[in-house]
This record gives structure tokens, C-alpha cells and sequence, in this order.
């Protein structure tokens, strides 16, 4: 399905809605458009119907008007069967009104000799006696149609308030509509991130991914907002303006649609420029995301290295080609916005003269209120076209933004269940298990180990040698390309992910925290997760002498990543979170590397509690810490080279043999310094 398809299909979530604000609009257009034919009727007929045929009547009704002793009426005011007089005529001469007392043969140019009328028409020519008007007696001839002159005003504004009230209401049911997309969709977006495997987040940046989730949605709300509205309102605006040309007249009304097919041609080639700077331009504002969001998480490391200017230089780059895209869309937009509206409006009105003045040079009558409304028209149809034009950029801008979100919305996720997991008894096997995170380029290879349960498994071995790579296949954030993984004597790839995890927990080197306090942390906001069990694991795990003596105790906030705390603190927390889930398999992950010594003995401590009953796995640096695991596995280029407890590899005096007395070198060094 292509990206319009697509952002049809979210608008067709809120169909309802959109079909009433559609309603709303087609009797706002409705409304609006009539009002230039009202106006050419209060012109034509009440107006300047004035030098239509008036007769003598025999009565006096409203319609008659009394003048020199006699009653008169307009042709169209006689009733059926009514008898009609002598024919007499009221014509204007320059800004005066004349009675004349019979009918005229034919009509031309008027004009006033010696006190008489004469009209020429090419070669012929009539002479009448005539009478002018006075202002008062000209008023008697219109006090007729006053009345029908106010109720066509009436009905004139009536038709303005009408279009006025459902206008707002199909733009406020239109933009709701849009707002309700969006918020869908943006939680459509967020709930995917939360199910791509972790993989995708190795090769996309942070900073990209937010771009997408908020300036990119925030275009694809103007789509729905402003261009959509302003697209499906132009549409409804100009058939209604068509329709009232055609009723008008056909011919120039054909000579208009050319518009049509000039419109879909300037938007096409429009949209091929626009397009690729507009993906440019996302591409290069997603950029700028990512480095900006690099540069604060690493702004200690930039300051440190003194890299200001080299960062700058960097920011420049990006900053400057996106300001080059932007500029050519800037100039694209005004070749051909304002100024070919400008240019098809003056072709239009060119043809609206040549028209009628082609018309009045072949002597056929033009009714000035066909004129006037003529004019309205066409004033009124180059107001949508501006508007649709004026919208292109934001459209190509919105179609880009959908087709980034889309993509990522493509990426395959993994299935969230809600369902139950029996609590592991922490059976754990590996065998035979090869991995790379490159297609072909393994980084663990034949890995086959076991861990009974209520055991603790220690991995160490050189960085990259593959041990964090083993936990993140045992929690399936990757999955193996050979071997097999069992827990319980279930092959993991059977569980659902989710419920895979349900009964693990991790702690990290870097403890990761949100925004929050630290009892939200530890809970994660889970109901199953009391207060009481909150602070239960914070006090096993020793955290409340740390803590405690904070403003807030165990309510204290937790501003981004815990920057506030230290790290010593951080990682109690962490531990805390992970006692609290009370899991069956535990990972501590070079948990102790970033805490200090007497922090360290606290947590140790807190560990012969926190892995009884529990499969535990350690990833550590500091031999020291691992020395009572049941099992100790040395990895060395992905693969295990020894295995055995603490005191067996000692006597083997290979790699870990070499490890640990180097380490303990270390310290009596620093001891000794």
C-alpha cells in the first residue's frame, strides 16, 4: 500500500467525522456562492429593471406608482389577466432618469438634443419627447422594489451567516478530526518502537528515530490540518463556482476549465522538485536530531577533549546543507506560487472582456448584474487556487514525513503478549550456540554450557571476548544463527519474547534510569509492585543508608538518567528494581564495575540474599567479586577456553589464573602507593 493510500486508510479511522465537516462544507460553499446571484437579481431586476416596460394600470395596488395623474406598473408586476394600458419607458442619461410616454422601437446609444431623446443603433435612429425625473419622483419608481430589495438583502446576509457558522463547524470538525490522526498514529508509532528488536537500534540513531516520532508526525498533522482541509474546501469551493458560471454562462464558463488541466500539470511538475529537496531536507533536519543529541549526552567528553570547534564544524556542515535545500525550496515555491496565480488571473479577466466585448460589439444585450456576478465568480475561484498553492510545499513536506514514518512503521516488530509464564526453575543450557551481529562474522562459536538452578554462573574474559553477546541471546534481544538455548527444557525460540522475560531481570554496568523518583524506578510503575515490596528490596539491598538521608527519601525525583544521583546510587537502584521483580534467572552485567569499594561490600551482601533460589549469571572484571560462583566461564575470542570454579582454574595457571594475579597485582600496587 502506497503512502496516500495509507494516510486515507488513518483518516478513515475517523470517517464520521470527516463526512460531517465535509456536509458542514458543502452547505457553507452553497450558502457563500449564492450570494453573487442574489446580487445580480437586485441588480438586474430591482435595480436597474427600473427601464423595463412600465404600463398605465386601471387600480391602485403596492406595485402601482402614481405619476401626473396617472398609475403605472412594471410589465412584470401585472397580474395574469390583468389589462395593461398605454406603454411608457424610464431610461437613464448620464446620472439622470427620463420618462418617456410611449414605448422606444429599439435601444442603442442615448443621448440629449434640444431637449429631446435620441437613440442610434448603426444607422438608425429614433427621436422622443422625454420628461426628467426628479429625485423624489424617481424614488416613487423604486419605492416598489424596496421592499423586495430588502428581503433579497435579508436573505443575502442570512446566507453569509449560514456560511459563516458551518464553516467554523466543518473547520473545527476537520481539524479534530486531524488531531484525533495524529494522536493515533503517534501512538501506533511509539507502541512499535517498543516492539523492534533491538538490532534496528544499532543501526539508526536516537536522535532519528525522535525526529520521527515528533516533527515528522507534527507535518503529517499539518497535512491533515491545513492541507487536506485546504485541498477537500478549494475542491467544494471551485465546483460550486463552476456550477455558477455555467448557470451564467456556458461559454465562458468552458473557456474557465482550462484552469483545470494548467492546475494539474503546474502541480505535477511542482511535485518532482519538491519531492527530492523535501527528502533531502528530512533526511538532513533527522541528521541534525541525531548530532545534537550525541553532542549533549557527550558533552563532558567534548569539553574534556577540548572538540568545541571540531563539533561546531561538524554541526555547520549539516546545518549548511540543509539550509542550501531549503533555499532552493524557497525558490521553487515562489516561481511558482504567487506569481502564476497572478498571471492566470490576468489571463482570466483578459478572456471575461474579450467575452463581453465581443458580445456588445455584435449589439447583444449585456445585463450588468451577469457582469457583476461574473466578476465575483472569478475573484472567488482564484482565492482557492491560491490556497492549494500556497499548500504544495506543506503537502510534499507531509507526504516525505509519511513515507519516513511508514517506512519505520514497515520495520518488522515483535508480537506483546499479555499471557501468564510459570516461573522458571532456572534450568539454563546452551549448546552448540553460534552468533555474529554481521551476517558470517560470529563473534560467539560453539558455545555449549549449563546452569542448574539456584546456581551462579560467572563469565570474564577480555573485552569483546563475547560475554555481555551470551546474556543478550539468553533474553533473545538477538537470536542465535546455530545452536539452541533451553530453559527449563524449553527451546527459547518457542516462548514469546515477552514471556520469555518475564521471570529475568538485568542489571547494567551504565544502571539506566527514568524520569521519575526512586521508588518508580525500582517499581516501574507496575500494580503488582506495592509499596511495601518497593521499599523491602531498597533496604535489603542496603540502598536506604544512601538514600534515606536524601530531601525526599525514597520519593525523591529522578531527573533524566538519574544525572542527579551518583553512580554508586544509581546502581542500588537498579539492584533494587531487580530484587523487587523477584526473577528466577538474574544477569548482573559488570553490575559492581562503576561502584565504589565500601558500596560494593554492601551490595555483595545484599547479592547472597538477592541469589538464593535464583540462576544467576555475573559478567565481571573484578575477578575478586566472582570468586564463590559455582561455575566460572573464560571466554577468549567468542569461544570458551576454561571452565571450572575459582580455586580449579587457579590450579590450571591459564588465562584466568594469569587475570587474577595481574588484578591482584594491581591492588598491592596501589596498596603499596
Amino acid at each position: 500500500m502506497n503512502t496516500g493510500k495509507r494516510l486515507i486508510a488513518y483518516a478513515f479511522r475517523y470517517k464520521k467525522i470527516i463526512v460531517a465537516a465535509l456536509f458542514m462544507l458543502a452547505i457553507s460553499v452553497a450558502a457563500e456562492l449564492t450570494g453573487p446571484l442574489i446580487a445580480k437579481k437586485i441588480i438586474d431586476q430591482h435595480i436597474l429593471g427600473i427601464e423595463s416596460p412600465w404600463y398605465e394600470a386601471d387600480k391602485n395596488d403596492d406595485q402601482a406608482v402614481f405619476y401626473n395623474g396617472k398609475w403605472y406598473k412594471r410589465s412584470d408586476d401585472f397580474a395574469q389577466g390583468e389589462a395593461k394600458g398605454k406603454e411608457v419607458r424610464l431610461l437613464q442619461i448620464g446620472r439622470d432618469y427620463y420618462f418617456v410616454d410611449r414605448a422606444i422601437t429599439f435601444d442603442g446609444k442615448r443621448s440629449i438634443q434640444n431637449g429631446m431623446l435620441m437613440i442610434q443603433h448603426g444607422e438608425q435612429k429614433a427621436v422622443y419627447p422625454i420628461e426628467k425625473l426628479s429625485n423624489s419622483e424617481l424614488f416613487r419608481f423604486y419605492q416598489p422594489e424596496i421592499r423586495s430589495i430588502i428581503y433579497l438583502l435579508a436573505l443575502y446576509f442570512s446566507l453569509l451567516l449560514a456560511a459563516t457558522v458551518f464553516q467554523y463547524g466543518q473547520r473545527y470538525c476537520l481539524q479534530m478530526a486531524a488531531n484525533r490522526i495524529i494522536q493515533t498514529m503517534r501512538k501506533d508509532l511509539f507502541a512499535h518502537i517498543q516492539r523492534l528488536p533491538i538490532r534496528y537500534f544499532d543501526r539508526l540513531p536516537v536522535g532519528k528515530v525522535v525526529a520521527r516520532i515528533t516533527n515528522d508526525t507534527e507535518a503529517i498533522r499539518e497535512l491533515y490540518v491545513t492541507v487536506l482541509a485546504t485541498f477537500f474546501t478549494s475542491t467544494i469551493y471551485m465546483t460550486g463556482i463552476f456550477i455558477a458560471l455555467f448557470l451564467l454562462d456556458v461559454r465562458l464558463a468552458l473557456l474557465c476549465l482550462i484552469l483545470i488541466p494548467i492546475l494539474a500539470v503546474w502541480m505535477k511538475i511542482y511535485r518532482q522538485y519538491a519531492s527530492r529537496y523535501n527528502h533531502i531536507i528530512r533526511s538532513r533536519l533527522s541528521d541534525i536530531n541525531a548530532m545534537v543529541n550525541e553532542s549533549i549526552q557527550g558533552m563532558p567528553i567534548i569539553q574534556a577533549f577540548r572538540r568545541q570547534k571540531e563539533t561546531e564544524r561538524e554541526f555547520e556542515t549539516l546545518n549548511r546543507e540543509y539550509f542550501v535545500y531549503q533555499n532552493k525550496l524557497l525558490n521553487l515555491n515562489s516561481l511558482t506560487s504567487h506569481n502564476l496565480v497572478g498571471v492566470l488571473r490576468n489571463l482570466a479577466f483578459v478572456a471575461l472582456i474579450w467575452h463581453f466585448g465581443h458580445d456588445s460589439f455584435n449589439h447583444q444585450a449585456i445585463s450588468l448584474g451577469l457582469l457583476y456576478a461574473f466578476v465575483d465568480y472569478l475573484n472567488r475561484l482564484f482565492q482557492p487556487i491560491t490556497e492549494m498553492v500556497n499548500q504544495l510545499a506543506n503537502l510534499e513536506q507531509s507526504r516525505v514525513a509519511a513515507h519516513r514514518i511508514f517506512t519505520l512503521l514497515d520495520e518488522e516488530g515483535e508480537e506483546v503478549y499479555d499471557g501468564e509464564m510459570p516461573r522458571y526453575q532456572g534450568n539454563v543450557v546452551f549448546e552448540h550456540v553460534f552468533f555474529g551481529y554481521k551476517e558470517g562474522e560470529y563473534v560467539l562459536k560453539d558455545i555449549s554450557f549449563s546452569a542448574k538452578p539456584g546456581e551462579t554462573i560467572a563469565l570474564v574474559g577480555h573485552t569483546g571476548s563475547g560475554k555481555s553477546s551470551i546474556m543478550n541471546l539468553l533474553f533473545r534481544f538477538y537470536d542465535i544463527e546455530k545452536g539452541q538455548i533451553f530453559i527449563d527444557g524449553k527451546d527459547i525460540k518457542t516462548i514469546p519474547k515477552q514471556l520469555l522475560r518475564k521471570h529475568m531481570a538485568i542489571v547494567l554496568q551504565d544502571a539506566f534510569l527514568f524520569t521519575g523518583t526512586i521508588a518508580s524506578n525500582v517499581g516501574l510503575n507496575d500494580p503488582a509492585i506495592s509499596r511495601q515490596k518497593i521499599e523491602q528490596a531498597l533496604r535489603e539491598i542496603g540502598a536506604d543508608q544512601l538514600l534515606e538521608n536524601l530531601p525526599n527519601g525514597f520519593d525523591e525525583p529522578v531527573v533524566e538518567r538519574g544525572s542527579t544521583l551518583s553512580s554508586g546510587q544509581r546502581q542500588l537502584i537498579s539492584f533494587a528494581r531487580a530484587l523487587a521483580f523477584d526473577p528466577a534467572i538474574l544477569v548482573l552485567d559488570e553490575a559492581t564495575a562503576n561502584i565504589d569499594t565500601e558500596t560494593e561490600a554492601t551490595i555483595q551482601k545484599a547479592l547472597e540474599v538477592l541469589k538464593q533460589g535464583r540462576t544467576t549469571f555475573i559478567i565481571a572484571h573484578r575477578l575478586s567479586t566472582i570468586k564463590n560462583a559455582d561455575q566460572i566461564l573464560v571466554l577468549d575470542r567468542g569461544m570458551i577456553v576454561e571452565r571450572g570454579t575459582h580455586e580449579e582454574l587457579m590450579k590450571k595457571e591459564g588465562i584466568y589464573y594469569h587475570m587474577y594475579q595481574l588484578q591482584q597485582g594491581n591492588k598491592e600496587t596501589t596498596k603499596a602507593g
